[in-house]
């Protein structure tokens, strides 16, 4: 008797803890158009009262889900993508530890851009070099500590950097200096320091650095 009651009472604890795991719904479904299976649809589902969002995309398939979701609703739900008609679906309930499965087609936008414009930032030194490069811009130097406000304190931002102008291991006379695209390099090889040993230009008007590892081509220098 008692062992019975022992196993009624497990069964009960287990079935209402297994309820109790449960807390949440889900969402999913297909996306086609007329060739078929759709992938990169983006899906966003919103809990309307609370605004709570969820999101993801078709896979390679066209299939989509969305787990732990919100009890209820109402939902809105989204669906786009580029050169289709963006799809809205209101009013969606979700039930407790249910799956509601939201499937649909997509048909052709007509409404396309007629151009795009590509914006880009140039550089005003050659992409054409074989040694290891790294470019210092203003806005490092602006939020990068200096002391001294000398320009060897921001050629340490290249991984070869040490100390003052020494590069690789070796002196500024292996590596090619530039600022704003001039030639800084020691030309005379008298020290292993900047030109004259100082400051060169002040660091409020330099917009760009560069620091090329030897080798490097010869039309830079």
């Amino acid at each position: 008797m008692k062992k019975s009651l022992l196993t009624l009472v497990m069964a009960l604890f287990t079935s209402v803890m297994l309820m109790a795991q449960v807390t949440t719904s889900a969402l999913s479904g297909i996306i086609t158009d007329d060739l078929g299976p759709v992938v990169g649809v983006t899906v966003q589902a919103i809990h309307v009262p609370s605004g709570t969002r969820y999101g993801t995309i078709t896979n390679d398939k066209g299939a989509y889900a969305i787990r732990g979701m919100r009890v209820g609703g109402p939902y809105q739900v989204i669906i786009s993508y580029v050169g289709a008609k963006t799809q809205k679906f209101e009013d969606i309930q979700l039930e407790l530890g249910e799956t509601f499965n939201l499937n649909t087609k997509l048909s052709e936008d007509t409404d396309l851009l007629d151009e795009v414009v590509v914006v880009g930032t140039g550089s005003k030194f050659s992409s054409e070099k074989t040694g290891a490069s790294t470019n210092i811009k203003a806005s490092q130097m602006t939020s990068m500590p200096t002391v001294s406000r000398s320009i060897t304190e921001f050629t340490r931002l290249s991984p070869y950097g040490g100390d003052g102008m020494t590069f690789g291991g070796s002196d500024s006379r292996t590596a090619n200096f530039t600022i704003d695209g001039a030639n800084f390099n020691n030309n005379f090889g008298l020290s292993g320091n900047l030109p004259g040993g100082g400051n060169p230009v002040s660091i409020d008007a330099i917009e760009e650095m560069q620091v090329v590892i030897s080798p490097y081509d010869l039309s830079q220098t």
